[in-house]
């Protein structure tokens, strides 16, 4: 089955380019003022009229307002929502027609991937995300994995994707032992926190692709 990747937190037209020039069938939006790869709304809503057709434009967004979600998925034309630490039923009321709710959940033990089931007919995909330090800022974008063994053999409630410390050199063990056909990388294909390298996006793409 071929593989798809997103590539997450971009932040300037040459990035955004050499995403989707190497085939990205995601790119990311990030909407959390703390974290380094946040975008105003006209920054991304001049990155997103850059996006051709057949790549979905994603929103990345920490336990957010509905004012929030509604501005960005407008401004940005949004294909999708991915929302981290949003209980279930948040998850369910920010649901817009038209466009998809990913679901993060972050993982450390096998007890954790549990809580996937909770999102069902609240979410349209599960996005397993390492799980980050007690009190750690970012829910995500920080390098950290977790064990992949912990995907073998669970049944899976919803279409899901794998992120959480990939990297070009990871990323076809990864798809290889847990079967991800969707993958998501930020902090991995960067030279510094929320600066982007278009030769680590294109390496990333190349690997997750063969």
């Amino acid at each position: 089955m071929p593989v798809n990747a997103k590539i997450c937190g971009l932040s300037t037209p040459d990035t955004l380019d050499a995403a989707i020039g190497h085939g990205a069938s995601h790119v990311g939006f990030v909407f959390f003022p703390p974290s380094p790869r946040d975008v105003a709304f006209e920054q991304a809503a001049g990155l997103a009229a850059r996006v051709p057709e057949g790549v979905r434009r994603v929103g990345v967004f920490v336990d957010p307002e509905d004012a929030l979600v509604a501005e960005a998925v407008r401004v940005a034309r949004l294909d999708a929502i991915q929302l981290h630490r949003t209980a279930p039923a948040r998850v369910a009321a920010l649901r817009r027609p038209g466009v998809e709710s990913w679901a993060a959940i972050a993982v450390k033990t096998r007890a954790d991937l549990d809580a996937a089931r909770g999102f069902v007919g609240a979410a349209d995909r599960i996005l397993y995300d390492a799980k980050t330090p007690e009190g750690a800022a970012l829910p995500g974008g920080m390098g950290l994995r977790f064990d992949w063994a912990l995907l073998v053999g669970f049944a899976h409630p919803l279409p899901w994707a794998l992120s959480g410390g990939l990297d070009a050199g990871n990323v076809r063990e990864a798809i290889r032992r847990t079967g991800a056909t969707l993958v998501d990388v930020s902090s991995g294909v960067e030279r510094a926190p929320g600066v982007k390298d278009v030769d680590k996006i294109a390496a990333f793409l190349q690997a997750a692709h063969a």
